[in-house]
């Protein structure tokens, strides 16, 4: 774990390395999933057959179910739940559900002043193939933030890849898929399930559009097949980033910055504060609380090899500059002020405001999704949303008039850019 005190002569140099760190896959993964991609394209099911005995020790054989998971199974698993596990379910949908729907953009129709009639419509893909992990992030609060924007944005056809290693299903998932109406839940993980979903197989028809999360060799899939299909992000390990005040409780700021650690260690945690003692009050927090964490060894590993302590002198104005170039998943603002520092803060996938707002309530109930970019993409990428499964129209439409008006400088241009065929569509039509 990494100190660093902004006022010292080496703090940019340490700084930048934080910075540019990249946690994410090298090439052997790279090449090792190209040759998957190759494999699944060429020989469909039967890779599919061999790679889910090799990596999950689960048969794909000739019965169905050891391909699909059918919608009465999950419905059983749903109605299994005990009370309390079904209401905080139902009440993360619904909440996802209501905040999703504000998204939903509005279709354009209009004339301009040259009487040319313009707009967009938007329509959903017909397909999104949803990747959900199996084994230690076996999570459903991951199908619900894919599924819910999907089926808010009216995708036909919702399915879901996910793994089962030794033939094990985790109920949880499969009682949010029950709530989400998934159509389809394929046993299959890992670079060769983003495959499957890309290319499709003799058994599993292709989608149009690939979300959610994956190790190394599923991100490094979902990117080398963009353009076959639209995908969410390339994402990388989690993030957080607490800019934090001495007024706040040190067990508190603990306990956040290892809400990211225990994801995988090369998650990355990180704290700016202006008070080098409550830095150190942190410190040992965090040490006092990782060693109670049934998750310690991940969550350790990561906060020794990730995790870092930056001690500025102005919170105000040395932490959002800071913030900006980290450009973190998550970044918490436990400051007397959160709104005029989040009015500075220019990149992050999603800001949690005050003291009381932990980012682990994001990841399930808040609403807005917790999908979102990582490794600085959220300098110019967002969150996943609904319009990850739309796409968008535009329409045109011209009178003689309109024509008349525009036309002969469409004329112009396509001669000047050397298109005379492009020029006499224009003027064949003008009187």
């Amino acid at each position: 774990m990494r100190h660093l005190d902004a006022s010292a002569p080496d703090f940019e140099e340490k700084f930048a390395r934080i910075v540019n760190d990249r946690r994410e896959s090298d090439d052997n993964v790279a090449h090792d999933v190209r040759e998957i991609l190759r494999e699944v394209r060429r020989d469909g099911d039967a890779t599919l057959r061999n790679l889910t005995m090799r990596f999950d020790k689960h048969a794909l054989t000739d019965d169905p179910s050891s391909w699909r998971i059918e919608a009465d199974q999950c419905a059983a698993a749903y109605g299994e739940l005990s009370p309390e596990a079904k209401s905080a379910l139902d009440l993360a949908a619904q909440r996802i559900r209501a905040y999703h729907e504000g998204q939903l953009p509005q279709d354009r129709d209009y004339r301009d002043d040259a009487n040319v009639r313009l707009g967009a419509k938007w329509s959903p893909v017909e397909a999104a193939g949803l990747y959900v992990p199996g084994g230690r992030a076996a999570y459903p609060s991951s199908l619900l933030m894919n599924a819910i924007p999907a089926k808010v944005a009216g995708v036909e056809r919702l399915v879901v890849a996910t793994p089962t290693p030794k033939g094990e299903i985790n109920p949880l998932v499969l009682a949010a898929a029950h709530l989400c109406g998934i159509d389809e839940i394929w046993r299959i993980g890992g670079a060769q399930a983003i495959a499957a979903l890309a290319y499709g197989t003799d058994t599993i028809q292709p989608v149009d559009v690939i979300t959610g999360p994956g190790n190394a060799w599923v991100a490094e899939a979902k990117r080398q097949l963009y353009g076959v299909v639209g995908i969410d992000m390339v994402a990388g390990p989690s993030e957080i980033l607490v800019i934090s005040d001495n007024k706040s409780d040190p067990d508190w700021v603990a306990a956040d910055l290892l809400s990211q650690a225990e994801h995988d260690p090369t998650s990355q945690s990180i704290l700016i504060t202006d008070d080098a003692e409550f830095a150190g009050m942190v410190e040992d927090a965090v040490d006092v609380l990782c060693a109670q964490l049934q998750t310690r060894r991940v969550a350790r590993k990561s906060w020794d090899d990730y995790g870092a302590l930056i001690v500025v002198e102005d919170l105000m104005r040395d932490a959002p500059p800071l913030a900006n170039r980290l450009a973190a998943e998550h970044i918490e603002l436990m400051v007397e002020d959160p709104d005029d520092m989040f009015a500075r803060i220019r990149h992050a996938g999603s800001v949690f405001l005050g003291r009381h707002t932990p980012e682990a309530v994001g990841d399930y109930v808040a609403g807005p999704n917790h999908v979102l970019p990582t490794g600085r993409r959220a300098r110019f990428a967002s969150g996943l949303s609904v319009l990850d499964f739309l796409k968008r129209t535009s329409f045109i439409e011209l009178d003689e008039t309109a024509l008349g008006a525009i036309g002969p400088a469409a004329a112009t241009l396509a001669e000047i850019e050397g298109l005379p065929a492009h020029a006499a569509s224009v003027k064949v039509r003008l009187k």
